[in-house]
């Protein structure tokens, strides 16, 4: 095929869908076992530094917060990161972890746009590539299905496509143009999950986003739930088991993970919260503050939760039947 147009941006994980089937059958633990552990403990396991990790859906829906305040945590450096997120994304910027962002979705919405970002791309520290929403997507498809690369339509002719990694070809059956988007396989999957059985067979309600993808697209998948049932009871229904065990490395339970993003037909977002924090992140030393107040001053997951308080969760979880 001739290649017509390149994006200028640089590949930040270059596509091997080879050597992620060969990592995948010599490395990886397919079997069906016990997983549950500690956040800490899955953290430091699977997440190394200069991984390059993502979190799965956009905006502050059902979004593994508890398991990103980990990785700041223990420090995590040098990653590359899917930038699909929003909260979960200027924590690891605000804390320096970050060394280059497939940039697509950051906007914070009604609520504004958050000065980390910015911050951390205009001085330098962290590398940038775009894709559309669509097109990170499609990425994590094409790793899923162990292809190097995918065909659509989608960023042709836009500024997304000149900054992305992308390749405009002439589609050999119709001799027009065609986007090749590239298949994105990550060291490192995070995905926060309504159910899950201890051995990592998991169920999303409502809205399932592309935790399909990228389960599939993920050397190592660390899962947070809200709750965890039963192997049988997930056998009842075996349909709505959206990510089976084999691709499961760790199950984290974690009853408002998401907080203070929102969770399907759990609890609402905690919009008080999230301006708050979007309104500090415009000073550096009101940025760090938090960091030392939510992430760094909580042991673990648990001691967060006591902190927001459960009267104000409870607030949360009576809101969503409103929504």
């Amino acid at each position: 095929m001739d290649v017509i147009e390149s994006g200028i941006g640089e590949l930040f994980q270059p596509p091997d869908p080879d050597g992620f089937r060969e990592w995948v059958h010599t490395k990886k633990n397919t079997q069906m076992k016990d997983k549950v552990m500690a956040e800490h403990e899955a953290v430091s396991q699977f997440v190394q530094d200069g991984d390059y990790i993502g979190t799965e859906l956009y905006g502050t829906v059902r979004a593994p917060m508890s398991l990103i305040r980990e990785v700041v945590r223990q420090g995590k450096k040098h990653l590359r990161v899917a930038g699909q997120g929003i909260h979960e994304i200027d924590l690891l910027l605000a804390a320096d972890l970050v060394d280059a962002l497939d940039i697509t979705y950051v906007a914070w919405e009604v609520y504004g746009i958050s000065a980390c970002p910015r911050r951390a791309v205009e001085c330098g520290l962290v590398k940038t590539t775009d894709w559309s929403n669509g097109g990170i997507t499609w990425r994590f498809k094409a790793a899923a299905m162990g292809v190097p690369f995918i065909p659509v339509r989608s960023m042709l002719g836009t500024d997304t496509l000149k900054y992305s990694a992308a390749k405009v070809v002439k589609d050999p059956f119709t001799d027009k143009p065609v986007c090749l988007i590239p298949a994105l396989f990550m060291d490192v999957g995070l995905i926060h999950v309504h159910k899950a059985d201890k051995c990592g067979n998991c169920r999303i309600e409502g809205i399932s986003g592309f935790a399909h993808e990228m389960a599939r697209a993920s050397k190592k998948l660390i899962i947070s739930t809200e709750e965890i049932v039963s192997t049988e009871e997930i056998r009842k229904y075996p349909e709505q088991t959206v990510i089976p065990y084999y691709l499961v490395d760790a199950v984290v339970k974690a009853k408002y993970g998401s907080h203070p993003g929102e969770m399907c037909y759990r609890y609402w977002r905690d919009g008080e919260h999230l301006q708050q924090f979007l309104k500090d992140s415009k000073d550096p030393a009101k940025t760090m503050t938090y960091l030392d107040k939510w992430v760094y001053g909580c042991k673990d997951h648990q001691q967060y939760i006591n902190l927001v308080g459960m009267e104000r969760l409870k607030k949360l979880e009576s809101e969503i039947g409103g929504r």
